[in-house]
């Protein structure tokens, strides 16, 4: 099993070298679901950091449609609502590596 999750790591970090994307369309692609591309992704973040290469995990946070908070306290996340005004219309985050 050990040998599939670094698989499906290296193909998302793979995914994310190529363009920005949201855990929903990451899942798309990796046949995945949108909480196991975030758990992935925190890995993927540890293992670059560890690497020499300059590459980075970068995530644009998630946003509220409504009011335009975006202070949330764990950009990698999945956030059901806005905890500023209660909408439930919230972006995901974007990940990238760079």
């Amino acid at each position: 099993m050990r040998e599939a999750d670094e698989t499906t790591r290296q193909r998302l970090a793979d995914a994310l070298r190529d363009d920005p994307a949201t855990p929903s369309e990451l899942a798309v692609r990796l046949d995945l679901t949108p909480e196991s591309v975030v758990r992935h992704a925190e890995h993927v973040s540890r293992s670059i950091d560890g690497n020499e290469t300059d590459e980075q995990l970068l995530v644009a946070p998630p946003t509220c449609r409504d009011c335009g908070f975006d202070d949330f306290d764990d950009l990698l996340n999945l956030p059901s609502r806005c905890p500023e005004c209660k909408s439930e219309s919230v972006t995901e985050p974007t990940l990238t590596i760079e």
